[in-house]
């Protein structure tokens, strides 16, 4: 057990903003990548919903496509496979980084990562609501042994 501490703890990514030539065509190449649900917009922005989180997008002359190499934000997905199939059919590109990286038209990098092989956990209640199951909620043993590191298994 750790002693007791006064700062508020992280407990996980609310919502990310990313920069776009284009609202529109933003929302509709996430929409036509990944089961995204629109939020709601404002003047030269959109909101996708993922779940309990979201992702804003912002309308921006600085949003031209130009590459960031380092900067970017980690997604969970319950299925690499589906984005590999799917990335083919939008203007995407797959990084080469040795995990599984893309770009959208507008330069910002995504990190995926399979939900199964994360430390990362939702209620069973949550995974039911986003129609998450079988296999995809099923953590990996690299997963569950992270978790019990920190005495944070499932029981």
């Amino acid at each position: 057990m750790t002693e007791p501490d006064d700062r508020a703890r992280a407990l996980g990514i609310n919502h990310v903003a990313l920069e776009v030539g284009d609202v529109d065509a933003a929302v509709e190449w996430w929409r036509s990548l990944f089961a995204v649900e629109l939020r709601g917009t404002a003047p030269g922005m959109a909101f996708l919903d993922m779940g309990d989180q979201f992702v804003a997008l912002s309308e921006t002359a600085d949003g031209d496509g130009t590459a960031d190499h380092h900067r970017h934000f980690g997604l969970v997905v319950d299925d690499l496979d589906a984005v590999e199939d799917r990335l083919s059919e939008v203007d995407g590109e797959r990084l080469d980084t040795g995990g599984f990286d893309v770009r959208d038209p507008w330069g910002n990098r995504i990190q995926l990562v399979e939900y199964r092989s994360i430390q990362f956990t939702k209620a069973p209640h949550v995974l039911d609501g986003m129609g998450v199951d079988g296999e995809a909620r099923a953590k990996t043993a690299e997963a569950l042994a992270e978790l019990a590191e920190k005495d944070m298994a499932p029981d």
